[in-house]
């Protein structure tokens, strides 16, 4: 069972910032940092203590001055370590009214990548150099200064940093004034200019060597990229991105961006995307910098979505801020679907909407079919329950809704209500009730009533849908709607509560692109009829695939569907939906998973990357689902093999003229999985062209990397490792060596293995990637599943002292367990981390266990027909 909750309160509001006028003063050498401030503060109640947050700071002194008096000493400082609060006594009750809390202080740059924290880079001459940069969300700015580190608690910041002459120092504002320490003259004292009201979360300092390009966006807002010194280049593409989206998001929104300047600068060592810091955006160096040569397609992309995406923070999160981390899918949420709305206006090409369903949607009905999932709104309080919500649920789930309600009410009432949302409640804090009151006054539909079954309640439904009666020219379904759940075998909880309205569109073949019928379906069952529809016409639910629900059709209905498939009338949207539906079906025990096998025929003509992505996702469930036999895995390649071959025979290794963005990405797609299928050519060509990389004659396309390294390696030996090794040790490239270190896990000899667990734990490997190459041992091939799985137990103390309280646990716990299928590994891990908790990732680990026994049940109903059915169809 997950952990019991840790008591918690929040913090009294007796005392609450108005103004922190913060000094800091960090030292590189020693890893250390000076502090003072001068908190302006409102006493509402007469008290005899303040309560703040703080963790990891010493305290030297503190006093208190009311408006008009003397000033106060304090009597005691106590620390709630446990809580992550200081408890500062004064021998009397201070006055109601406003004062000012003075508070000298020390702490550590710390080497966790949160609160104010040392990031290591390499110079230009190779020489190890470290850079001082904050993370502070969730609730970590308390390890910068002692603060009221609550969302709703917002205030002023007046920030004076002293750092060495020769370096950049940044913080959330302009500097205003320049001047030479007093105390020491290779030292500079910057001051910014006042912050707008804002959380503290929000607050950024960054101190070190760093180039930058600069641009203006077409309202005057001066926008520069800072990057590692000698690539000022690489932040040219994401300059561009912001240049345009800034201006994109003061349009929809009908608001301008409050501050005078943004930044976005690389951080080396940082652990998630991007932080969203107002007006100082931080970012991993692959999430900020493109480098025009050896940058992918895939990786272009990210860029723009994760730009778009922080940019969006600045009115959805730094101007409204969720009152309560309760409510953190209103940031997330909503950024999420807006970085796709910016990318689709900056990029058009990317066909990104299309994307969004496998990126987003379906990521998070995976996840939400769980019965260890969380409903988008859920209380939270300790900052560890904090951490664990910061998943898919919160970000693409709340993204998916945003869009099925955007889809219902029209882009003009959704842009009509964020306004007066927006408008409303800027410099201050909201509820999602809010958000709500605001969209339904727009639109005049009933958005509180329908949006709560989404938010309130874990879980979402699956419609069966049948034929009732048909005419020559009308049909009549009949719908009903039921929980979907991952595992129907475990289906031990009553369902009958739930319920949801559902905004649910039909398309026909006749019109396959715009919806003939629309209806909001809340309650159990209904019949909706539709005219203009011939007998022999398919007709499609959830066009679009906006929906965030499941649809099972009955056979004739299914059958029509599918030569709409093969011959593509059927949108690509709707042919990705269609097949992702068929499969969870099949994986939870709905459907026979051979059915799935027999669509996907269907899929050999397709065209479309995205669409062949999400088969791609499903092949590789399969591909570990069958580990378990040898047989039926090889009969899988074969079939795999022979559904991708038209596809891959077509895109050949070279780009054609004309050719664009998602071509690219198809190409690598297809010679990856074509070359982890065993095709010799592939393995031939792949050989060949790394060959001829590494000697100089022909340099390997960015966009076939990846495919090439991971197919050389998977059929290679120790020689192939130590060339992969050496290409990652001489490029100084960031995305680089990520695409060599995901790459690495296809080393299929045990004591190769072995060594790339090694180097994943060596100082080769940046501390915020070691997960992935440990992830990719866990998720390519059986004999590295296991190995990365006791490698990790054999060295969980090391990992989880590296990551605990950060996200990077939970990505480790779900890559080293989630591939195997047995009851008896399912109680491996159960007892492994009852003995060992997992520290903000309990909930991950509860996941993990539930989609192993998933799997377990899915074998033993289905293993024997699979391989069956496998040796039939490829003999």
């Amino acid at each position: 069972m997950p952990a019991q909750k840790k008591p918690f309160s929040r913090l009294p509001s007796t005392v609450v910032p108005v103004n922190y006028n913060l000094w800091l003063k960090p030292c590189l050498k020693n890893f250390v940092f000076e502090g003072k401030q001068q908190i302006d503060v409102k006493v509402n109640e007469a008290t005899n203590n303040i309560v703040l947050n703080c963790l990891d700071i010493k305290i030297a002194s503190a006093t208190f001055t009311a408006e008009g008096k003397s000033a106060i000493a304090s009597s005691d400082i106590s620390f709630q370590i446990e809580n992550e609060k200081v408890i500062i006594q004064f021998p009397k009750d201070l006055p109601t009214g406003n004062g000012v809390l003075d508070m000298n202080f020390t702490g550590e740059l710390n080497n966790k990548m949160k609160g104010f924290y040392r990031s290591k880079y390499v110079s230009g001459n190779g020489e190890e150099k470290f850079a001082a940069v904050t993370q502070f969300e969730a609730t970590d700015a308390r390890r910068c200064f002692p603060c009221w580190d609550e969302p709703a608690m917002k205030a002023t910041f007046d920030t004076t940093l002293v750092v060495p002459k020769d370096l950049v120092a940044l913080s959330n504002m302009n500097v205003i004034d320049e001047s030479v320490y007093s105390e020491d003259n290779t030292l500079k004292v910057m001051k910014y200019a006042q912050t707008p009201i804002m959380s503290t979360y929000l607050l950024a300092f960054v101190v070190g060597e760093f180039d930058f390009v600069e641009d203006q966006t077409s309202n005057g807002v001066k926008v520069r990229v800072y990057t590692p010194v000698g690539k000022s280049a690489q932040g040219k593409f994401a300059l561009e991105v912001a240049t345009k989206a800034l201006p994109f998001y003061k349009e929809y929104f009908g608001i301008p961006y409050p501050l005078a300047k943004m930044d976005l600068i690389a951080i080396a060592d940082f652990c998630a995307g991007a932080m969203e810091n107002w007006g100082l955006v931080t970012y991993r160096e692959t999430a900020l910098l493109i480098d025009e040569t050896s940058s992918s397609a895939h990786t272009r992309q990210w860029v723009a979505l994760v730009v778009s995406h922080e940019l969006a923070h600045q009115w959805f999160g730094n101007l409204v801020t969720m009152e309560w981390w309760t409510h953190l899918w209103l940031n997330e949420g909503f950024a999420s679907f807006m970085e796709y709305l910016a990318t689709d206006h900056c990029h058009p090409k990317f066909d990104i909407w299309t994307q969004f369903v496998t990126h987003d949607l379906v990521r998070a009905m995976d996840l939400d079919s769980l019965d260890n999932s969380h409903p988008i709104e859920i209380p939270v309080g300790h900052p560890d329950e904090v951490d664990e919500i910061f998943d898919a649920i919160s970000y693409s789930k709340g993204a998916s809704v945003i869009r099925m309600l955007h889809n219902w009410i029209g882009d003009e009432s959704f842009r009509k209500g964020m306004n007066v949302y927006l408008n409303k409640h800027a410099y201050k804090n909201a509820f999602t009730e809010d958000l709500w009151a605001a969209l339904g006054d727009a639109s005049g539909k009933p958005v509180q009533q329908v949006m709560t079954t989404w938010t309130k309640q874990m879980g979402y439904p699956v419609l069966n849908v049948e034929v009732k009666e048909r005419t020559d020219n009308s049909i009549t379904l009949s719908l009903s709607q039921s929980k979907f759940r991952a595992n129907s075998m475990s289906a031990n909880t009553d369902d009958s509560a739930s319920l949801w309205s559902i905004p649910v569109s039909f398309s026909t073949s006749s019109s396959p692109k715009e919806p003939v019928k629309n209806i909001l379906f809340d309650s159990r069952t209904t019949e909706v009829k539709i005219d203009g529809v011939a007998k022999d016409a398919w007709v499609k639910v959830n066009p679009g695939t906006y929906g965030f629900y499941r649809v099972r059709y009955s056979s004739d209905l299914l059958n029509a569907l599918l030569p709409a498939v093969r011959d593509r009338t059927l949108p690509a949207r709707d042919r990705l939906g269609l097949q992702n539906d068929l499969f969870a079906l099949a994986s939870s025990g709905v459907a026979p998973t051979t059915d799935f096998l027999k669509a996907l025929a269907a899929y050999e003509n397709e065209t479309d990357f995205t669409v062949w992505s999400d088969v791609d996702g499903k092949i590789g469930t399969l591909f570990s689902l069958l580990w378990n036999n040898d047989e039926a895995h090889g009969n899988f390649k074969k079939f795999t093999l022979k559904l991708m071959k038209r596809t891959a025979d077509n895109m050949g290794w070279e780009a054609k003229d004309g050719e664009g963005h998602l071509e690219s990405l198809l190409r690598s797609l297809v010679i990856r999985r074509m070359g982890e299928c065993g095709c010799t050519n592939t393995i031939t060509e792949s050989t060949k062209r790394l060959s001829s990389h590494l000697d100089k004659s022909c340099c390997l396309h960015a966009d076939l990397r990846a495919p090439v390294y991971g197919n050389v390696l998977s059929h290679g030996g120790k020689k192939d490792l130590e060339t992969l090794l050496t290409l990652h040790k001489e490029t100084d490239l960031h995305e680089e060596r990520n695409r060599i270190e995901r790459c690495l896990g296809s080393a299929k000899d045990p004591t190769l293995i072995k060594e790339v667990l090694d180097f994943a734990m060596s100082d080769r490997v940046r501390s915020n990637d070691r997960i992935f190459v440990i992830g990719s041992v866990a998720t390519k091939h059986k004999v590295g599943r296991d190995l990365a799985w006791k490698y990790t137990k054999d060295n969980w103390d090391t990992l989880h002292d590296m990551y605990k309280g950060m996200f990077l646990i939970s990505r480790l716990v779900k890559n080293t367990t989630e591939n195997f299928g047995t009851e008896e590994m399912a109680k491996d891990v159960e007892d492994f981390f009852e003995k060992n908790p997992a520290m903000a990732a309990e909930r991950t680990v509860q996941q993990s266990i539930e989609q192993i026994r998933q799997k377990s049940d899915w074998w033993k109903r289905d293993g024997e027909a699979i391989c069956a059915w496998l040796k039939e169809n490829t003999a």
